[in-house]
């Protein structure tokens, strides 16, 4: 949910800043989701909303001793949606998350200049223009597992960078365009970025049938039968001294194409194909390794590895309730050929969405196995829910 839904009501400003100070407190239940209006035409107005992943997980050899499976319950994601708008084109949106640490972190969080259309400026910490995957983020994908073999590009906090982006919607909202700069990667003493280059990023999509309904850039990996999908898009970003270390540096150049089709079928059913190709180029460097003097996970340093990556996905959803939710079987395949390590990976997952409510209550089960030409086979099982209010 990457906006929250809007509902309509009215109030005062005491009744917001009481409202504020409630859900601080951790009444969220009485105002998840909601849009209070205020100002003498009602023209400004508050919103506020609540996301989350919970799963539980069984993975190799993955418990202390390293040779027993994994038996962990997970809080995956929490996140809080609240977007304001001064009128209908000055807006603000900040979203939180739970870090790696289990501390709130702020997500998203930008000023929106929205006065038409087909041209936007949003300023801030947001999602950069890059693939569907990217700008699906976790909770709106076909599959429980966000794709990491294939989608690497660079970021400070799940997929986020700082910096500014120009977005719009053209041709009936068929053709969407986003373009930006960034802070970008390896901005600390003793890697590549010195100098304070900048990353710039483009993406743009045409849908050939129904134009997909998603706010501003973003998007999605199913409709769940709302619309028939078939949509290319590309994205490309660079940046100038982008990886490796001040002594042996490199630009850093990647793009990628992807696609989606989505078909209705039998009154309340979906088939739904979905395909994406990368490439990496460092220019031959090494980068350095993410912990790059002491550097922080969101510090937005090293990691990046020169290659190719592939990924193919197919899903159903049966057209016929069972109880309150539909059946969704999802397979996917992901491929990534490293040109300076040569190492191949190799990522099979298949799973069973329960779709209750959308992308805003599912359950999921999913098993993925692994193989990489340089380790052993992993295994992995998840059980997740997800909710959106």
């Amino acid at each position: 949910m990457r906006y929250t839904h809007r509902l309509a009501g009215s109030t005062s400003w005491r009744g917001l800043a009481l409202g504020g100070m409630l859900l601080v407190a951790g009444a969220q239940d009485a105002f998840a989701g909601a849009t209070v209006t205020f100002g003498d035409d009602n023209s400004e107005s508050i919103s506020v909303g609540l996301g989350l992943r919970t799963s539980y997980d069984d993975i190799q050899d993955g418990a202390p001793d390293g040779k027993s499976g994994s038996n962990n319950f997970e809080l995956d994601s929490v996140r809080l949606y609240v977007n304001a708008s001064l009128n209908s084109w000055i807006k603000a949106t900040l979203n939180t998350e739970r870090d790696s640490n289990g501390d709130v972190a702020v997500l998203d969080g930008y000023a929106r200049f929205e006065p038409l259309p087909y041209f936007n400026i949003w300023v801030g910490r947001m999602l950069p223009p890059s693939d569907r995957s990217n700008l699906d983020g976790p909770y709106y994908l076909s599959s429980w597992l966000y794709p990491g073999v294939v989608s690497q590009y660079p970021s400070k906090f799940d997929g986020r960078d700082d910096g500014a982006t120009v977005w719009g919607k053209l041709f009936d909202n068929k053709f969407v365009y986003s373009a930006g700069v960034f802070d970008g990667h390896n901005r600390i003493e003793g890697a590549s970025n010195q100098s304070d280059n900048l990353l710039y990023a483009g993406r743009a999509v045409y849908n050939f049938l129904d134009a997909e309904d998603n706010p501003a850039y973003y998007e999605s990996s199913t409709y769940y039968g709302k619309a028939d999908i078939l949509t290319l898009g590309a994205a490309f970003q660079y940046q100038k001294d982008g990886v490796g270390s001040a002594l042996r540096k490199g630009d850093y150049t990647a793009f990628n194409i992807d696609g989606l089709f989505e078909k209705k079928l039998f009154n309340g059913g979906a088939f739904t194909l979905e395909g994406a190709y990368y490439h990496y180029d460092t220019g031959g460097i090494v980068d350095v390794a993410p912990n790059f003097d002491g550097a922080s996970s969101t510090a937005n340093v090293g990691g990046i590895q020169q290659g190719s990556a592939y990924l193919a996905s197919a899903a159903f959803l049966f057209p016929d309730k069972l109880w309150v939710g539909k059946f969704q079987p999802v397979i996917r395949f992901q491929d990534f050929d490293a040109t300076i390590t040569h190492v191949t990976t190799k990522q099979y997952d298949g799973g069973l969405n329960y779709i209750i409510d959308g992308h805003n209550a599912r359950i999921s089960a999913v098993y993925s196995y692994t193989e990489t030409s340089d380790a052993r086979p992993s295994h992995e099982f998840v059980l997740g829910a997800q909710l959106q209010f």
